[in-house]
């Protein structure tokens, strides 16, 4: 049996994944108090069911695998309880109002042509052009064949592309 990983690790792992972790899940749930939950959660289950030793690096491919996967299980948890009005997430703040105003019509715009995705179209756009992961990378982490990776891939960027066209 594996010793258990301390709280080093942990932070560890945090700081160095959790701002890609938190982009694919935001792709996914579109809410940033949701993402922030499936943030907290891939950290928890990477920290308790590491594929490596205490002290050795997880690896990425896995962990936003398992962020990918979380903020997707979320997201049907949530579009169950949808109809109940007290289970919906607080609107989270943080922001300053001149940010907000700043370039919100095109934020907005690209939300919307990124909702016209599905879940695993999100995901691909996040990890190749936000995280900046290559075909491989991508193909590992979401288990599927390079060349399937690469081809949805280049649907998802058609899809977006006509999208964004519609609003302009």
């Amino acid at each position: 049996m594996t010793p258990a990983p301390d709280a080093d690790d942990l932070r560890l792992v945090v700081d160095r994944h959790a701002a890609a972790v938190y982009r694919v899940a935001r792709s996914i749930v579109h809410d940033p108090a949701l993402a922030d939950d499936v943030v907290q959660e891939t950290m928890l289950k990477a920290w308790r069911n590491s594929p490596v030793e205490p002290g050795e690096e997880i690896p990425r491919n896995w962990l936003l695998k398992v962020a990918r996967n979380t903020a997707i299980s979320l997201l049907r948890t949530w579009r169950e309880d949808l109809h109940v009005p007290d289970t919906m997430p607080e609107s989270s703040g943080g922001a300053s109002t001149t940010r907000q105003v700043e370039g919100r019509a095109q934020l907005d715009e690209l939300w919307k042509a990124l909702e016209t995705l599905d879940e695993d179209a999100r995901a691909l756009i996040a990890l190749k052009e936000i995280d900046g992961l290559s075909y491989e990378e991508i193909a590992q982490a979401l288990e599927l064949p390079l060349p399937t990776v690469k081809t949805r891939l280049f649907r998802a960027r058609k899809v977006l592309k006509d999208a964004m066209k519609e609003w302009r």
